[in-house]
């Protein structure tokens, strides 16, 4: 590898640590409580370094929001090719948990906390980029194919009725999972029953 391959490979490491840092302080603490200065110092650095980095937090934030819904963009982009669109969105949901799962830090920022707005950089409404663009396709080729109940015909409607009950799921436990007045249940399989109980629940009967 050469000398710039390295600089360029160390570079990145080194923003990646400042994301990682900022993600779980923002997630625990926080946007507004947690400054540019508090994440130099959990990563060990000055604070000119981290703003050799990201000239500002919004900037950090904006690549933060960039490279996480890009991640749950390929989370779903796999699912594309399954030809029936009703067990397509069966396969999104349990990704969609999957991912607050695996990410719970990226999850918070994401989906619970507010953020600047930032366009994003990646196609809007390319399905294979972006992970609500396939949500939506997925809903609106159910309903091209009659296999919803007929009232259901807004595929945006359903698609945010969609996604909103499977965020809830997934927000309550990332949110409360400490609360001992709550005997919690493997999300994992509750989310299984509950994605499925759904689907049942907006498929046109036989």
């Amino acid at each position: 590898m050469g000398t710039k391959e390295r600089r360029d490979r160390e570079r990145q490491e080194t923003r990646e640590k400042i994301l990682d840092a900022a993600r779980e302080m923002f997630a625990t603490h926080g946007i507004e409580a947690t400054t540019m200065r508090a994440i130099a110092d959990r990563v060990e650095y000055t604070a000119a370094a981290i703003y050799h980095h990201f000239k500002d937090k919004d900037a950090l934030i904006i690549e933060m929001v960039h490279s996480d819904f890009r991640a749950l963009g390929q989370q779903f982009v796999r699912f594309a090719q399954v030809a029936d669109p009703v067990e397509r969105l069966r396969l999104i949901g349990l990704a969609y948990v999957e991912f607050a799962i695996e990410k719970p830090h990226h999850y918070t920022v994401m989906f619970m906390t507010r953020t600047p707005y930032c366009e994003p950089d990646f196609d809007r409404g390319n399905p294979e980029q972006d992970a609500y663009a396939l949500l939506l396709h997925t809903v609106t080729e159910g309903i091209g194919q009659g296999r919803f109940r007929p009232e259901l015909n807004d595929a945006e409607q359903l698609a945010q009725m969609m996604w909103a009950s499977v965020h809830g799921l997934v927000s309550l436990q990332i949110a409360k999972c400490d609360d001992p007045w709550i005997h919690w249940r493997d999300l994992r399989a509750t989310s299984v029953l509950s994605i499925d109980a759904m689907i049942r629940g907006i498929v046109r009967e036989e």
